[in-house]
């Protein structure tokens, strides 16, 4: 199942994308008198009981009965597709080529750092691009939601504590990034992890580590991979998290970016993001996320 957050008077709303078709979820299980369902995607997330067999019946009936709410996604405001996870962990370096472009050795083991909730936004969205950096650099990555609470779990099973997969791009200021060792300065910024347009339910998803990814800048392809060249699996990534913190429903997790970053460019040939650019990063199965670039305070 493909479900989405949209805003709606300044409220984040829940749909789901069916058949070229958005359903508002809240407005069409009001329509069917449904009061105790969930009608949030942190609540659908964290559900204790599988709750999207449920879900599914729900639009299906409400279709059959001429119930359901569309929604136009031509005029859609888009919201970050998880809004609340409790933790946002990332892994660097975490492709065999995007190690080799950047000259450094492949890590024995996953190297993580945090970003917050300032960083997230949506599909279509205008992206700041702050003044205090002149090197913002794209990065596209697939994002794992966490369905179940996951502590010490094993490589073996950690994919059954996944609730599902989302298209992310990690915007990096590479020149903040790289002012000290610590590189949270150059990937918190506003707006820096744009998110969606679908959370895709792992079901649908099957192997998360055969999937083709994508960024194109204007139209240019930028870069163009797959997720089997990851060094740590989802699986790795996951149970390896799980062993130093408890992981929590809704929490995200971005498993690093493959080669083609301007960051792993000669010198010469860096052309970073500016104001006026569009991006692009696409995942198969997971959908296009597209963001316009624009100056700090307009």
């Amino acid at each position: 199942m493909k479900l989405l957050t949209f805003e709606e008077k300044g409220t984040y709303k829940l749909g789901v994308h069916t058949e070229s078709k958005i359903i508002d979820v809240a407005a069409t299980v009001e329509n069917i008198s449904n009061t105790n369902f969930p009608i949030d995607i942190m609540s659908v997330i964290s559900s204790e009981n599988n709750i999207i067999p449920v879900l599914e019946d729900t639009i299906q009936t409400a279709m059959a009965a001429n119930k359901a709410v569309l929604v136009d996604e031509q005029q859609l405001t888009w919201g970050p597709c998880v809004t609340k996870p409790h933790k946002i962990i990332c892994v660097g370096l975490n492709y065999r080529k995007h190690a080799d472009e950047t000259n450094a050795p492949y890590p024995e083991v996953p190297i993580l750092f945090n970003k917050f909730d300032n960083t997230l936004t949506g599909n279509k969205s205008d992206i700041p691009v702050p003044e205090v950096t002149d090197q913002l650099d794209y990065e596209v990555e697939l994002g794992i939601v966490m369905g179940k609470e996951a502590k010490n779990v094993s490589k073996e099973n950690a994919l059954d504590y996944v609730f599902g997969y989302c298209t992310v791009n990690d915007l990096s200021a590479r020149d903040l990034q790289m002012r000290t060792h610590q590189w949270l300065l150059g990937k918190t910024c506003d707006k820096f992890s744009p998110v969606g347009p679908y959370l895709v339910t792992a079901d649908e998803v099957g192997d998360p580590n055969n999937l083709s990814l994508k960024t194109y800048v204007n139209g240019e392809v930028r870069q163009n991979s797959n997720t089997s060249d990851m060094i740590f699996s989802c699986a790795e990534i996951i149970s390896y998290i799980s062993k130093h913190m408890t992981l929590e429903p809704g929490d995200l997790i971005l498993t690093g970016t493959p080669e083609g970053v301007v960051f792993g460019l000669p010198k010469e040939q860096q052309v970073y993001i500016k104001p006026g650019d569009e991006v692009t990063v696409e995942i198969e199965k997971l959908g296009a996320l597209t963001n316009y670039f624009v100056e700090e305070g307009r």
